[in-house]
């Protein structure tokens, strides 16, 4: 059964259906299990274990030794480039070609070290590999749009345990993202998060980190606990094309934001994504990345309305975090 797209009348919306990742395997371990030595030994993401995976498409190697791989996604959900062209088969049957690009990019050799435990080295690697790979990806003729994720436990979707992330690029624009779109639109007053960032410095309430590069703040309309934000300063619409300087700086925010929220809430599943404008967009989009910690549920009101309910202040998040880094450094 091939890969589709089908299109939800209600909300506009698509939705893949991805018949083949049914089979994925599903050797991520429950938090309250210990961990057997054979599941490194199993790992397809281990050194010695590359026979197990697609030919790479990228190796970042030092003396020898792999230091960062990207490899095809053994069941994809985006793949071939059929151009994206909506079929109707009846009232409210409406189907397009899932095509794209799906890889894995693993994080590291070690198979118990996740971003927040990595060397700094090896962290601004891991952003060249994402920045690499989506500016590869760009020269798609049928690809619209690219994004970079990172699934940190069962509760976030992450079915292997070895730390790893996986870059999808789709021949059209997800919903989520035209309405970010739309919100830097309707934003009168030039970038909504260079606004953004100079309103949170003027009251000081929610930022963590701040350094010459880029600021993380639980941002004032937070939807979930310990929601992080992470905005480049420099106003630039698209991820491949961020400077070296911006690209380690994001790599260290997201390390050092990673690693206050384990050590203030525990081994915790966590949701990272790199938001970055479609290919040929050119508007008033800032790229940025998002952190969702996986702490809470969304209920029957929340799925029911699109309302969510944060239970934890942002402000209150962030001054929790900014205190426990303070005492860190």
């Amino acid at each position: 059964m091939k890969n589709e797209l089908r299109l939800d009348p209600l909300t506009g919306r698509w939705v893949v259906v991805a018949y083949e990742r049914s089979a994925r395997p599903s050797s991520f371990l429950d938090r309250d299990v210990n961990i057997q030595k054979d599941s490194i030994i199993e790992c397809p993401f281990c050194p010695g274990h590359e026979e197990d995976t697609p030919p790479e498409l990228e190796t970042y190697s030092e003396q020898g030794h792999w230091l960062l791989r990207v490899v095809p996604n053994k069941y994809p959900a985006f793949v071939g480039n059929e151009p994206m062209v909506a079929i109707t088969k009846g009232p409210v049957f409406t189907t397009a070609p899932a095509s794209g690009i799906h890889e894995v990019i693993v994080l590291s050799p070690d198979h118990n070290l996740g971003w927040s435990d990595l060397p700094n080295d090896q962290v601004k690697l891991v952003m060249r590999g994402i920045r690499d790979r989506i500016n590869a990806h760009s020269d798609s003729q049928v690809v619209r749009y690219s994004q970079a994720i990172v699934n940190c436990g069962r509760e976030a979707g992450a079915s292997l345990e070895h730390p790893h992330g996986q870059l999808l690029a789709t021949s059209f624009v997800p919903r989520e993202i035209t309405d970010e779109l739309a919100g830097f639109s309707r934003f009168l007053g030039g970038c909504v998060l260079c606004a953004t960032i100079e309103a949170e410095a003027a009251v000081d309430d929610r930022i963590v980190i701040e350094d010459s590069e880029t600021v993380t703040i639980s941002p004032f309309w937070a939807s979930q606990p310990y929601e992080l934000l992470i905005i480049p300063k420099n106003h630039q619409e698209h991820l491949h094309k961020a400077s070296e300087n911006e690209l380690d700086s994001i790599a260290l925010s997201v390390k050092n934001t990673l690693g206050s929220l384990r050590e203030h809430l525990g081994d915790i599943a966590y949701n990272l994504v790199f938001h970055s404008s479609p290919y040929r967009e050119h508007g008033r989009f800032h790229w940025h990345v998002h952190i969702v910690p996986k702490l809470t549920t969304r209920a029957g009101f929340e799925l029911g309305t699109g309302v969510m309910i944060n239970i934890v202040p942002p402000e209150k998040a962030a001054s929790e975090l900014k205190a426990l880094l303070s005492r860190l450094d």
